[in-house]
């Protein structure tokens, strides 16, 4: 006595180069404006996998998220990860690196501002 049941079989998703690249820029975005969860929010906005977006990072040649680095050398780092970001992508990788940037120097230039606010205090006080 045999039955003839199908086993009902589930494909995942196939994403092309582009929705993936949308992926990678995400989390590069995410990581840049709030240091570090990235993978997890493309993982709840995109509805995939943590282990997935985290392949497509090592693939795309960018790095897990990493806790933010605080004091003067968190700069240089930017830096240097904006630099990486511009050879190794197209539009898409300069822009992220763009932004990058431009919230390291806003939060260098606060940090700058209340340094001389501090000396001026301390200088008036002479």
């Amino acid at each position: 006595m045999s039955t003839n049941t199908k086993k009902a079989t589930t494909k995942g998703k196939r994403y092309s180069s582009e929705e993936k690249q949308e992926i990678v820029d995400f989390v590069n975005s995410f990581n840049a404006e709030n240091g570090r969860g990235g993978q997890s929010a493309a993982s709840k906005k995109f509805g995939i996998s943590q282990l997935t977006v985290a392949s497509w990072l090592k693939g795309a040649g960018s790095a897990p998220a990493a806790p933010a680095k605080r004091g003067p050398k968190a700069g240089k780092a930017a830096a240097k990860s904006a630099a990486a970001s511009t050879k190794s992508g197209g539009i898409n990788g300069k822009l992220s690196a763009l932004l990058a940037l431009g919230n390291e120097i806003e939060k260098t230039e606060k940090s700058l501002a209340q340094l001389k606010a501090k000396f001026a205090s301390i200088k008036a006080s002479l």
